[in-house]
């Protein structure tokens, strides 16, 4: 499997995904699969102790990220731009390096 960025990865999701700029509706499934990524945490259902992604903290993570990356393409937000900035903040705000320091 290849490696992907995030910036590509939104342009990817961008083409296929969103038409209809529903925000809210967008927002709604995000609540609902943080709320189920929170159930397979608490059951602590991981990829490796199972044969398939399904119903797992790895697919509930890749489909919070999923619809996070849908919603800052309806906003128009550059993901990557975004976390460089924040990290920069936090970083202040925490007195450490950056993560994106070398």
């Amino acid at each position: 499997m290849n490696e992907i960025m995030l910036r590509e990865m939104q342009k990817r999701v961008e083409k296929m995904d969103h038409k209809n700029n529903a925000i809210d509706k967008y927002f709604y499934k995000l609540c609902e699969e943080v709320g189920e990524l929170a159930k397979v945490i608490r059951k602590d259902k991981r990829l490796e102790h199972s044969e398939t992604i399904k119903d797992t903290v790895e697919e509930e993570l890749y489909d919070v990220l999923y619809y996070v990356i849908c919603l800052a393409n309806m906003y128009e937000i550059d993901l990557t731009k975004c976390a460089i900035l924040k990290e920069k903040l936090n970083s202040e705000k925490y007195n450490r390096k950056s993560i994106f320091d070398e």
